[in-house]
């Protein structure tokens, strides 16, 4: 029987990942107790699951295999994906599926709006495949899922985690234009290991998305997230501290990198809970409005208490 299960797994993951079938296998490593989380048994967990179902959503807490599925669903939080579940990258760290995506559906920022209602989420995440395939990588598409949530559920604060629109000309204001209240774009991994790990990005793009974001709006809260275990130096997270903060971003969160597979880049080490407090404090002292580092942070964990947080920090600031 545990033959066939792997047997299962294995054609899973080509069928999911065809493009990455050519790599060798990294062995996926036993991870340690402190990153460990319980399978998700919570009757509300089920009650979240079905609503995404029934109003035929994709979340990124499934597509990406996040571990703190359990615990957010639990709570009635969940991270819709827009754009259909197949992405026009294949980086080496991600679990969503690959290939040539489908059209739009036009009723998707309609959904999304009545399942953050249903849900009666005060903050909302709002994540999407990268669409290479789209003029503008999807921007009004983001914006008309912003537009559909401020009339369904105005008392409810967004936040976007974007692709980073690279070679798609006025796609930031495009989104900026729609009023989120956080605008999130990932940097994931520091500049040397791009090539490797997010081959089809751009460092500096991402971090001039970032920059653009804030000078289109300086009233909108910027955040951007790391992950850790890849190989990077901390030198090197420090550098990228420094870029982000010239950049004026808000919120960095850190969290280990897991391997979903073993088609995908190999954990190169667990960072221990005390170093990530130490990543913690080097942000803080770098100027951050808020930071979250811990080995199962990850950019919409805990986002509506942070987000509460984050506003809160921005008026503290600006009464000193």
């Amino acid at each position: 029987m545990r033959i066939e299960i792997d047997h299962r797994r294995a054609e899973s993951d080509r069928v999911r990942h065809p493009e990455k079938q050519h790599r060798s296998d990294n062995p996926i490593q036993r991870k340690p107790d402190w990153i460990r989380v319980k399978a998700p048994t919570h009757p509300v967990y089920v009650e979240t699951r079905d609503l995404m179902r029934a109003s035929g959503l994709v979340t990124v807490c499934e597509e990406a295999a996040c571990p703190n599925i359990g615990e957010c669903w639990s709570q009635r939080h969940a991270t819709m994906m827009i754009m259909g579940e197949i992405c026009t990258r294949a980086c080496a760290f991600c679990n969503v599926s690959t290939g040539q995506p489908h059209p739009l559906a036009a009723d998707e920022p309609v959904r999304v709006a009545a399942a953050v209602q249903k849900l009666a989420l005060r903050h909302v995440v709002i994540t999407s495949v990268d669409r290479d395939d789209l003029a503008d990588g999807g921007a009004a598409h983001f914006a008309a899922v912003i537009s559909a949530i401020r009339i369904g559920a105005p008392n409810t604060t967004i936040e976007i985690l974007t692709p980073d629109f690279l070679r798609k000309p006025g796609a930031v204001d495009i989104v900026v234009a729609a009023q989120p209240d956080v605008f999130n774009h990932n940097l994931e991994t520091v500049p040397r290991l791009y090539p490797s790990i997010r081959p089809g990005a751009r460092y500096f793009q991402s971090l001039r998305l970032l920059d653009q974001a804030k000078q289109r709006d300086p009233k909108i809260f910027t955040k951007s997230g790391l992950m850790v275990g890849l190989g990077e130096t901390k030198a090197e997270i420090g550098q990228v501290m420094d870029d982000l903060r010239i950049a004026d971003v808000d919120f960095l969160t850190i969290g280990q990198y897991l391997q979903p597979t073993v088609k995908h880049a190999a954990v190169e080490r667990f960072v221990p809970p005390d170093e990530f407090a130490e990543l913690a404090a080097m942000a803080r002292a770098k100027g951050f409005l808020m930071v979250s580092a811990t080995p199962l942070t990850r950019s919409s964990y805990h986002a509506d208490a942070d987000f509460a947080a984050l506003r809160a920090a921005r008026l503290a600031r600006q009464a000193a």
